[in-house]
């Protein structure tokens, strides 16, 4: 079951407090951060910008992070969940409807992205070959 999201704030420290709070209460030792990639398994911006924000909250949280490919972890998560709920009377879902539906996403993405990294260590154990990131390198 995933816990909960934490959304960004407005500079890399507040984020960084606010993992600190997670990773002290769940006793975290790693972070698994999912990484945006474009279908074709090529890097863009938004892989760029994710990276930029690991170099920054990681040396504060000062744990190892360990990037996943997060490809379709959404989709996925939407197919879980079921359609989101309709409005009153049938009628589109109000805005409120929608901020949770998509929260619920994110978190189901998130819990697919951990246990994505948790199977592929498994399998890489079982395999005796590498323990993690499934090539997408690590702290690059």
């Amino acid at each position: 079951m995933a816990l909960q999201t934490v959304y960004r704030a407005a500079t890399p420290a507040l984020d960084a407090e606010a993992l600190a709070r997670v990773v002290a209460e769940q006793h975290v030792t790693e972070l698994v951060v999912g990484l945006p990639l474009h279908s074709s398994g090529s890097e863009g911006h938004q892989t760029e910008l994710t990276r930029a924000w690991v170099a920054a909250v990681q040396p504060l949280v000062g744990l190892p992070v360990v990037f996943r490919d997060e490809r379709l972890t959404s989709h996925l998560a939407e197919q879980r969940l079921g359609p989101m709920k309709r409005g009153r009377s049938g009628g589109p879902p109000t805005r409120s409807q929608r901020e949770a539906y998509r929260s619920r996403v994110d978190r189901e993405a998130a819990a697919i992205i951990l246990q994505d990294e948790l199977d592929a260590r498994a399998a890489a154990r079982s395999d005796g070959g590498p323990t993690s990131g499934d090539a997408v390198e690590n702290n690059r």
